[in-house]
């Protein structure tokens, strides 16, 4: 009886330390596990195509992230998506000149912005605008123009 009171616990116990993991990793994947507890500023950058590009998302600069993105629009005059990043208020030093691209990290397709530092002597200030952007690849056009340049060229071939 003693026995099986202790077995009973141990499971219990062993169930609990599983469903933290679990609720964990679920965070991690999610973006959820951090909010960002510090100060902040925001900026803008306009993009052709974000793809996959999620609110929350990481910005990085050298791989290392300094902020989130905090929105996404859609500008019905430049028929852009329009992008708010909230960088963290330490990293108050990037160049006006500086270049914003999406890129995919990782086997689960997550996208990110990566901000590429310029040469100019002003900074980015709360609300400033980045100039120099690269949109998001999309696999499904990159296939297209491909399998467009394979036909031409067998067009080509047999006349």
């Amino acid at each position: 009886m003693k026995n099986s009171k202790a077995l009973e616990i141990a499971v219990g116990l062993f169930m609990a330390a599983g469903f933290v993991a679990l609720f964990m990793l679920a965070m991690k994947v999610s973006n959820l596990s951090s909010f960002g507890s510090g100060d902040s500023y925001d900026i803008t950058a306009t993009f052709e195509n974000v793809g996959g590009l999620k609110v929350r998302s990481p910005v990085t600069v050298s791989g290392v992230r300094v902020g989130r993105v905090s929105a996404i629009d859609y500008d019905d005059d430049s028929f852009e998506a329009v992008v708010t990043m909230q960088i963290e208020s330490h990293y108050n030093k990037f160049p006006e000149d500086t270049s914003a691209s999406i890129f995919t990290a990782g086997l689960l397709g997550e996208q990110y912005i990566a901000l590429e530092p310029g040469g100019a002597e002003t900074s980015l200030e709360a609300g400033s605008r980045i100039l120099l952007t690269q949109s998001a690849l999309v696999m499904e056009q990159i296939i297209g123009q491909f399998l467009f340049s394979k036909a031409a060229e067998g067009e080509e071939e047999n006349p």
